[in-house]
């Protein structure tokens, strides 16, 4: 894994598949920019979390919850951002989020910048409706972010990665997060691509 920057940092918890990531993903790269800092990358079983949380689980809320959070909260962010969005929840949403996840991270841990993939991996999912328990769909991701996917998707089983996703999300949880995305400046933490905003004003951007 390649060494820490001695640049300060936004801590950036997230799944590879989560649909406020996206939303906020072209956002937190320009004020990161903007601010001279750059992005930890952290993503975490999401759905761990939600289970450890206590938080009831997507399939047991209210139909109303989901076509609101779901689908016109969507709908409306992605207008605000002038970002593409599909009309419903990607057809392979609800598959496991493993490989996708710890693919991301085994970039990291090759001393790759994840930025560009985190955002394809990102968009195609929410856009495309890519698979991201698909290693085909995944391979199409790496090369638009210009990554070797073949090299990057081995990686993703291995044992050192593993430990870092297992290790991400139990601090996650620890931590007491609330959801995809979570940021965090300074030890202060921002909730929600809604509040990049407000994370922008308090880095003086």
């Amino acid at each position: 894994m390649k060494e820490k920057s001695s640049m300060p940092t936004i801590e950036y918890f997230y799944a590879g598949y989560s649909a406020y990531a996206y939303l906020g993903h072209a956002e937190l790269l320009k004020i990161a920019h903007a601010a001279e800092r750059e992005i930890d990358h952290r993503p975490f079983d999401l759905r761990k979390l939600i289970d450890a949380t206590g938080a009831p689980a997507f399939g047991s809320r209210s139909q109303a919850h989901k076509d609101y959070f779901f689908g016109r909260e969507i709908v409306r962010w992605a207008e605000y951002r002038h970002i593409p969005v599909l009309g419903h929840t990607p057809t392979y949403h609800h598959h496991d989020i493993t490989l996708s996840n710890c693919m991301l991270i085994a970039g990291l841990v090759q001393g790759l910048n994840i930025d560009r993939l985190s955002h394809e991996m990102l968009r195609a999912h929410w856009v495309e409706d890519f698979d991201l328990d698909n290693p085909d769909d995944l391979k199409k991701i790496g090369e638009r972010a210009n990554v070797d996917s073949e090299s990057l998707l081995n990686a993703a089983a291995s044992e050192e990665v593993r430990k870092i996703y297992t290790r991400n999300t139990e601090e996650a949880i620890k931590l007491s997060l609330f959801g995809s995305p979570t940021y965090f400046v300074d030890g202060d933490m921002f909730y929600g691509q809604d509040h990049l905003e407000v994370m922008a004003h308090t880095l003086g951007v």
